[in-house]
């Protein structure tokens, strides 16, 4: 079994469980995305994914039963 990548550009999700014959593989976070957006698949999959932001959210979301 090989890898199953989001052709998105700019996404580096694996194991996708979505394809289209035209456009490829796409994993569930950019499906998710494009369902939210209400955009052109064929013009979501050519936009660029956004870099993620990291956050510590430990740091924001201190547990009260520390």
């Amino acid at each position: 079994m090989g890898v199953l990548a989001c052709d998105r550009k700019g996404c580096d999700n694996i194991m996708c469980g979505r394809y289209n014959d035209e456009l490829g593989y796409i994993c569930d976070e950019c499906y998710a995305e494009l369902v939210a957006t209400n955009t052109h698949p064929a013009i979501f999959m050519v936009s660029r994914k956004e870099n993620n932001k990291w956050y510590d959210y430990e740091s924001i979301f201190v547990s009260r039963y520390r």
